[in-house]
């Protein structure tokens, strides 16, 4: 039997000991789903797909029930980097080639309506989660950084992108004095911020808008039909219309789905507050990712901590022990913090398509999922949510611009997820060791 990664690592019903779990507001409990009930959609997975989904629904005027198996932002949208990023997870030359210069534009419209969704609804819904504007690309070659520069001018000259700075191997040391770096773009259009906070923050938000949520829920299966229904450990419900939230935690819900997005694993570390000597990591109150295949991203916490993600996973099972495994990269970026406190760390689960981007489908006439956001999610999720909900209620355009992506299956499907994995680890984790 495959492994199921809603019960694989974690406790059941309890959020990981994070920092983010830690600084987060206090976790409302919502009852699990009972006995036999009724919805215009059922939403499965409380993350911010799911969130995001349920909200614009409910605000639509519909009967909404949104049923978690774990908590309110389990999975990766309580546990990830925090970063609201520019574009889409491919490149927009990748996808000009990919899909055609006009089509690459309704897609660069998309995200940039991703990262402005997620603004407006921390505005919109008083979400205090230490939003804070700038994430730079740090490269470790000066062929790295003219390849940046110069895709920062295609960004202005085709697309009128004006957030860009190039910065040049002084200019990145003055931001981020680490020693491996030789430049790279800073995005003040991107952003970082708070991820378990702006998840609960979501979930008030829908719990206001009248949207049912369901903790401690699990799925165990989906009857299609005019109206589904959906069977859970402690009751089942009815609905016109079902959305897949899932991303990594999906499981064998659908297996058209599971053949096309894989989940993986990544981690983090947060050090004690480092005071003065934070500014031997940054300089400014920006995120940083950088250009390894296994990419390292970090950020400054609003207590000075350094939140450091990084280290390779080859299998669905944490490591014993995260914090070593997260050190040893930090490390070979900042060689002064080698022997630093670390105070939390902990791991979660994301998913990832073969080309990086969204799966987005319509698997049954009354059945949507979106998933597959490959490091990209905290705006790409939650605009899936918000495009999902707006194919539902019948504005579908931009649900199908989507979801006309070319979505490869991996070979030989969920099945051989673990080997695949194992594979794919090793071969880019040797890519960055090489330098290729």
């Amino acid at each position: 039997m495959a492994l199921n990664l809603l019960h694989a690592n974690d406790r059941a019903g309890e959020y990981p000991a994070s920092w983010y779990a830690a600084t987060a507001d206090t976790f409302p409990e919502y009852a699990p789903l009972t006995g036999e009930m009724r919805a215009d959609v059922v939403v499965v997975g409380a993350g911010y797909t799911g969130l995001s989904a349920a909200l614009h629904l409910a605000e639509a005027g519909m009967d909404v029930a949104l049923i978690e198996a774990q908590r309110v932002g389990f999975g990766a949208s309580g546990r990830n980097g925090g970063q609201l990023g520019s574009g889409q997870r491919m490149d927009q030359q990748g996808l000009e080639r990919l899909m055609g210069d006009a089509d690459a534009a309704k897609l660069w419209e998309l995200a940039e309506d991703a990262k402005a969704l997620v603004k407006s609804l921390i505005t919109k819904h008083n979400i205090d989660c230490h939003l804070k504007p700038g994430i730079a690309e740090a490269c470790f070659s000066a062929g790295e950084v003219a390849h940046e520069h110069t895709y920062a001018d295609h960004l202005a000259q085709r697309y009128g992108y004006d957030q860009l700075q190039k910065l040049d191997r002084e200019q990145m040391q003055a931001l981020c004095p680490s020693p491996a770096y030789h430049g790279g773009v800073l995005d003040m259009g991107a952003a970082h911020l708070h991820p378990l906070r702006y998840a609960l923050g979501l979930a008030r938000a829908a719990k206001a808008a009248g949207v049912r949520i369901y903790e401690r829920s699990e799925v165990t299966g989906i009857d299609e039909g005019a109206r589904a229904l959906v069977h859970t450990t402690t009751g089942r419900i009815s609905a016109d219309h079902v959305i897949l939230a899932c991303n990594g935690y999906l499981g064998g819900l659908n297996g058209k789905v599971a053949s096309r997005v894989m989940p993986i694993n990544n981690f983090i570390a947060a050090t004690k507050p480092l005071g003065e000597d934070a500014a031997r990591v940054l300089t400014q109150d920006v995120a940083i990712a950088d250009t390894k295949f296994v990419v390292n991203y970090f950020r400054l916490s609003h207590d000075k901590r350094l939140l450091f993600g990084g280290g390779e996973s080859y299998g669905y099972r944490f490591p014993a022990d995260i914090e070593a495994l997260v050190r040893k990269p930090m490390t070979q970026i900042f060689p002064h913090l080698r022997d630093v406190q670390i105070d939390y760390a902990w791991g979660g689960t994301l998913a990832i398509t073969i080309k990086r981007m969204p799966y987005l489908a319509r698997i049954a006439p009354n059945i949507l999922s979106a998933s597959g956001y490959s490091g990209h999610g905290v705006g790409s999720a939650t605009h899936a949510g918000k495009l999902m909900a707006d194919a539902v209620a019948g504005q579908a355009a931009g649900f199908d611009t989507m979801a006309s992506v070319p979505a490869t299956p991996f070979p030989g499907g969920a099945a051989l997820r673990t080997p695949l994995l194992i594979l794919a680890m090793t071969w880019y984790s040797l890519r960055d060791r090489l330098g290729v």
